[in-house]
Protein backbone atom coordinates (compact mmCIF):
# COMPACT_ATOMS: atom_id res chain seq x y z
CA UNK A 1 0.00 0.00 0.00
CA UNK A 2 2.79 2.44 0.90
CA UNK A 3 4.61 1.60 -2.34
CA UNK A 4 1.51 2.49 -4.32
CA UNK A 5 1.21 5.84 -2.54
CA UNK A 6 4.84 6.58 -3.30
CA UNK A 7 4.27 5.65 -6.93
CA UNK A 8 1.27 7.99 -7.03
CA UNK A 9 3.33 10.87 -5.60
CA UNK A 10 6.23 10.49 -8.08
CA UNK A 11 4.37 11.93 -11.14
CA UNK A 12 3.48 15.01 -9.08
CA UNK A 13 7.07 15.58 -7.89
CA UNK A 14 8.80 15.03 -11.24
CA UNK A 15 7.34 18.12 -12.97
CA UNK A 16 8.55 20.25 -10.09
CA UNK A 17 12.19 19.37 -10.68
CA UNK A 18 12.51 20.96 -14.17
CA UNK A 19 10.82 24.09 -12.87
CA UNK A 20 13.32 24.35 -10.03
CA UNK A 21 16.18 23.73 -12.44
CA UNK A 22 14.89 26.43 -14.80
CA UNK A 23 14.60 28.82 -11.90
CA UNK A 24 18.24 28.23 -11.05
CA UNK A 25 19.43 28.64 -14.64
CA UNK A 26 17.55 31.85 -15.51
CA UNK A 27 19.51 34.17 -13.14
CA UNK A 28 22.78 32.71 -14.40
CA UNK A 29 21.77 33.20 -18.02
CA UNK A 30 20.64 36.76 -17.31
CA UNK A 31 23.96 37.55 -15.66
CA UNK A 32 25.87 36.21 -18.66
CA UNK A 33 23.77 38.09 -21.25
CA UNK A 34 23.54 41.40 -19.38
CA UNK A 35 26.79 42.88 -20.81
CA UNK A 36 25.58 42.07 -24.33
CA UNK A 37 22.03 43.43 -23.93
CA UNK A 38 22.54 46.33 -26.39
CA UNK A 39 23.89 44.07 -29.13
CA UNK A 40 21.09 41.56 -28.63
CA UNK A 41 18.47 44.32 -28.80
CA UNK A 42 20.04 45.79 -31.94
CA UNK A 43 20.06 42.40 -33.65
CA UNK A 44 16.48 41.69 -32.66
CA UNK A 45 15.17 45.02 -33.95
CA UNK A 46 17.29 45.31 -37.11
CA UNK A 47 15.19 46.30 -40.10
CA UNK A 48 12.20 47.33 -38.03
CA UNK A 49 10.79 50.84 -38.60
CA UNK A 50 11.46 53.39 -35.92
CA UNK A 51 8.26 54.77 -34.42
CA UNK A 52 8.44 57.94 -32.38
CA UNK A 53 6.75 57.75 -29.04
CA UNK A 54 3.76 60.01 -28.62
CA UNK A 55 3.67 62.29 -25.62
CA UNK A 56 -0.08 62.53 -25.71
CA UNK A 57 -0.20 66.16 -26.84
CA UNK A 58 1.16 68.56 -29.46
CA UNK A 59 4.76 69.68 -29.11
CA UNK A 60 4.81 73.47 -29.19
CA UNK A 61 8.60 73.72 -29.37
CA UNK A 62 9.86 75.03 -32.74
CA UNK A 63 11.77 72.51 -34.84
CA UNK A 64 15.04 74.02 -36.13
CA UNK A 65 15.30 74.09 -39.90
CA UNK A 66 18.70 72.71 -40.82
CA UNK A 67 18.27 71.76 -44.47
CA UNK A 68 20.59 73.73 -46.72
CA UNK A 69 19.54 73.35 -50.36
CA UNK A 70 21.97 73.68 -53.21
CA UNK A 71 21.02 76.92 -54.95
CA UNK A 72 22.08 78.32 -58.29
CA UNK A 73 22.10 82.12 -58.19
CA UNK A 74 22.75 82.14 -61.95
CA UNK A 75 19.71 80.02 -62.86
CA UNK A 76 17.67 82.99 -64.12
CA UNK A 77 18.72 86.50 -65.21
CA UNK A 78 16.89 88.21 -62.33
CA UNK A 79 15.82 86.52 -59.11
CA UNK A 80 13.89 89.10 -57.08
CA UNK A 81 12.60 88.57 -53.55
CA UNK A 82 9.94 90.20 -51.44
CA UNK A 83 8.38 89.42 -48.06
CA UNK A 84 9.75 89.16 -44.54
CA UNK A 85 12.28 86.48 -45.53
CA UNK A 86 13.62 88.29 -48.59
CA UNK A 87 16.82 89.58 -46.98
CA UNK A 88 17.71 86.13 -45.62
CA UNK A 89 17.19 84.68 -49.10
CA UNK A 90 19.50 87.26 -50.67
CA UNK A 91 22.16 86.44 -48.06
CA UNK A 92 21.95 82.74 -48.83
CA UNK A 93 22.21 83.24 -52.59
CA UNK A 94 25.11 85.67 -52.32
CA UNK A 95 27.02 83.22 -50.14
CA UNK A 96 26.12 80.37 -52.46
CA UNK A 97 27.79 82.26 -55.30
CA UNK A 98 30.89 82.93 -53.19
CA UNK A 99 31.12 79.42 -51.74
CA UNK A 100 30.18 77.25 -54.69
CA UNK A 101 31.09 79.47 -57.65
CA UNK A 102 33.86 81.59 -56.15
CA UNK A 103 36.44 80.43 -58.68
CA UNK A 104 34.34 81.32 -61.70
CA UNK A 105 32.18 84.29 -60.68
CA UNK A 106 32.35 87.86 -59.41
CA UNK A 107 29.72 88.94 -56.89
CA UNK A 108 29.09 92.69 -56.93
CA UNK A 109 27.41 94.03 -53.78
CA UNK A 110 27.04 97.80 -53.22
CA UNK A 111 28.27 98.97 -49.83
CA UNK A 112 24.79 99.79 -48.41
CA UNK A 113 23.59 96.30 -49.32
CA UNK A 114 26.73 94.69 -47.88
CA UNK A 115 25.96 96.51 -44.64
CA UNK A 116 22.34 95.38 -44.69
CA UNK A 117 23.11 91.76 -45.56
CA UNK A 118 26.35 91.17 -43.66
CA UNK A 119 26.67 94.02 -41.16
CA UNK A 120 29.81 95.46 -42.74
CA UNK A 121 30.92 98.91 -41.64
CA UNK A 122 31.48 101.70 -44.17
CA UNK A 123 35.26 101.31 -44.02
CA UNK A 124 35.35 97.52 -43.70
CA UNK A 125 36.91 95.43 -46.49
CA UNK A 126 37.92 98.54 -48.42
CA UNK A 127 41.18 96.84 -49.37
CA UNK A 128 39.80 93.35 -49.89
CA UNK A 129 41.32 91.57 -52.85
CA UNK A 130 39.21 88.44 -53.06
CA UNK A 131 38.88 87.44 -56.68
CA UNK A 132 35.17 86.71 -56.42
CA UNK A 133 33.87 89.76 -54.53
CA UNK A 134 33.62 93.47 -55.31
CA UNK A 135 32.01 95.99 -52.93
CA UNK A 136 31.63 99.40 -54.65
CA UNK A 137 30.51 102.47 -52.75
CA UNK A 138 26.89 102.46 -53.90
CA UNK A 139 24.50 101.06 -56.50
CA UNK A 140 25.39 103.72 -59.08
CA UNK A 141 29.06 102.75 -58.85
CA UNK A 142 28.17 99.07 -59.11
CA UNK A 143 26.09 99.59 -62.25
CA UNK A 144 28.73 101.84 -63.81
CA UNK A 145 31.31 99.09 -63.31
CA UNK A 146 29.00 96.44 -64.76
CA UNK A 147 28.15 98.59 -67.78
CA UNK A 148 31.84 99.14 -68.51
CA UNK A 149 32.85 95.55 -67.88
CA UNK A 150 30.09 94.07 -70.04
CA UNK A 151 30.88 96.48 -72.89
CA UNK A 152 34.58 95.53 -72.75
CA UNK A 153 33.72 91.85 -72.80
CA UNK A 154 31.48 92.27 -75.81
CA UNK A 155 34.07 94.30 -77.72
CA UNK A 156 36.98 91.99 -76.92
CA UNK A 157 35.04 88.75 -77.13
CA UNK A 158 36.25 87.58 -73.72
CA UNK A 159 34.76 84.11 -73.32
CA UNK A 160 36.58 82.88 -70.22
CA UNK A 161 35.69 85.79 -67.95
CA UNK A 162 34.02 85.35 -64.58
CA UNK A 163 30.24 85.28 -64.45
CA UNK A 164 28.82 88.48 -62.98
CA UNK A 165 26.24 88.53 -60.19
CA UNK A 166 24.71 91.72 -58.83
CA UNK A 167 23.20 91.45 -55.34
CA UNK A 168 21.39 94.66 -54.45
CA UNK A 169 18.24 96.53 -53.59
CA UNK A 170 17.23 97.84 -57.00
CA UNK A 171 15.70 101.00 -55.46
CA UNK A 172 15.23 103.64 -58.17
CA UNK A 173 17.61 101.86 -60.57
CA UNK A 174 15.28 99.03 -61.60
CA UNK A 175 15.06 100.37 -65.16
CA UNK A 176 18.82 100.62 -65.47
CA UNK A 177 19.28 97.06 -64.23
CA UNK A 178 16.60 95.76 -66.58
CA UNK A 179 18.32 97.51 -69.50
CA UNK A 180 21.61 95.81 -68.65
CA UNK A 181 19.96 92.40 -68.49
CA UNK A 182 18.28 92.98 -71.85
CA UNK A 183 21.37 94.39 -73.53
CA UNK A 184 23.68 91.58 -72.39
CA UNK A 185 21.64 88.36 -72.22
CA UNK A 186 23.61 85.71 -70.39
CA UNK A 187 26.26 88.21 -69.36
CA UNK A 188 24.77 89.24 -66.03
CA UNK A 189 22.61 87.72 -63.31
CA UNK A 190 20.98 89.59 -60.43
CA UNK A 191 19.60 88.80 -56.99
CA UNK A 192 17.36 91.73 -56.21
CA UNK A 193 15.45 93.25 -53.33
CA UNK A 194 13.11 96.22 -53.50
CA UNK A 195 10.51 97.31 -56.08
CA UNK A 196 11.47 95.11 -59.02
CA UNK A 197 8.74 95.45 -61.70
CA UNK A 198 9.01 91.86 -62.98
CA UNK A 199 7.76 88.73 -61.11
CA UNK A 200 9.17 88.22 -57.61
CA UNK A 201 9.35 85.33 -55.17
CA UNK A 202 7.68 85.97 -51.82
CA UNK A 203 9.43 84.43 -48.81
CA UNK A 204 7.90 84.48 -45.33
CA UNK A 205 9.49 84.32 -41.86
CA UNK A 206 9.63 80.52 -42.01
CA UNK A 207 11.40 80.53 -45.38
CA UNK A 208 8.37 79.24 -47.30
CA UNK A 209 8.52 80.31 -50.94
CA UNK A 210 5.56 81.46 -53.01
CA UNK A 211 6.70 82.26 -56.53
CA UNK A 212 5.51 82.28 -60.14
CA UNK A 213 6.27 79.06 -61.98
CA UNK A 214 9.18 80.59 -63.90
CA UNK A 215 10.97 81.31 -60.60
CA UNK A 216 9.59 78.43 -58.53
CA UNK A 217 11.27 75.94 -60.86
CA UNK A 218 14.65 77.19 -59.63
CA UNK A 219 13.86 77.48 -55.92
CA UNK A 220 13.11 74.97 -53.16
CA UNK A 221 9.79 75.11 -51.38
CA UNK A 222 11.60 76.45 -48.34
CA UNK A 223 14.73 78.58 -48.07
CA UNK A 224 16.97 78.47 -45.00
CA UNK A 225 17.06 81.43 -42.66
CA UNK A 226 20.42 82.98 -41.89
CA UNK A 227 21.22 85.67 -39.36
CA UNK A 228 23.44 88.59 -40.25
CA UNK A 229 26.05 87.37 -37.75
CA UNK A 230 26.23 83.91 -39.32
CA UNK A 231 26.31 85.43 -42.80
CA UNK A 232 29.14 87.74 -41.81
CA UNK A 233 31.22 84.83 -40.51
CA UNK A 234 30.63 82.85 -43.68
CA UNK A 235 31.51 85.87 -45.80
CA UNK A 236 34.83 86.28 -44.00
CA UNK A 237 35.55 82.58 -44.50
CA UNK A 238 34.76 82.80 -48.21
CA UNK A 239 36.99 85.85 -48.63
CA UNK A 240 39.87 84.12 -46.86
CA UNK A 241 39.47 81.16 -49.18
CA UNK A 242 39.41 83.22 -52.37
CA UNK A 243 42.49 83.27 -54.56
CA UNK A 244 43.93 86.74 -55.07
CA UNK A 245 43.43 87.85 -58.65
CA UNK A 246 45.03 91.13 -59.70
CA UNK A 247 44.05 90.87 -63.36
CA UNK A 248 40.58 92.40 -63.01
CA UNK A 249 39.84 95.55 -65.03
CA UNK A 250 41.36 98.74 -63.58
CA UNK A 251 39.16 101.26 -61.85
CA UNK A 252 36.78 98.70 -60.37
CA UNK A 253 37.16 100.16 -56.87
CA UNK A 254 36.07 103.69 -57.53
CA UNK A 255 32.95 105.03 -55.83
CA UNK A 256 30.61 107.56 -57.39
CA UNK A 257 27.91 109.26 -55.41
CA UNK A 258 24.90 110.71 -57.09
CA UNK A 259 23.82 114.19 -56.16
Amino acid sequence: MRLREQADDEPQMRPVQPVLLLGLLLPAAAAICYPFRHRILAAATAGMPVIAASTGGPDSRPVPFTYRPSLDPFAVPALAFTGSGAVDSARVLALSALDEHGDSSLVVIPRPDATRLFGLAEDELLDENAAGLFIPGNLDAALAYLETELAIRRNTGAAAARRLLLVADCAEEAGRIAALLDRYPGGLSAVLLGPWPAPRARVDDDGLVDAPSALAAHLPERLPAMSRTEARDRLQTAIARQTIDRRRPPGRRYSSRRS
